[in-house]
């Protein structure tokens, strides 16, 4: 499984888009400052996650949310 996800900055309220295999580890590294670009916007919180089966198909979705991040379909997304 592939995972597209979205995680809010307590820090500066902003949000970061992302893929990954495993949600939890990638959560941590966001948290540990391992990821060069959210680690000065640390801590993080998950608020929202979707699952795909392949790669290809969580790609084409993770460019589709950061197409409107901010507007109001991002905003229906996350149920804001």
């Amino acid at each position: 499984m592939v995972y597209v996800y979205v995680i809010k900055s307590n820090k500066d309220k902003g949000y970061y888009i992302g893929i990954t295999k495993d949600i939890d580890k990638r959560l941590n590294k966001h948290n540990k400052g391992q990821v060069n670009s959210t680690k000065s916007r640390r801590p993080f919180i998950l608020v929202h996650t979707e699952e795909f089966s392949d790669y290809k198909s969580a790609r084409v979705r993770e460019i589709e949310i950061k197409s409107f991040k901010g507007g109001n379909k991002f905003k229906e997304l996350l149920g804001i």
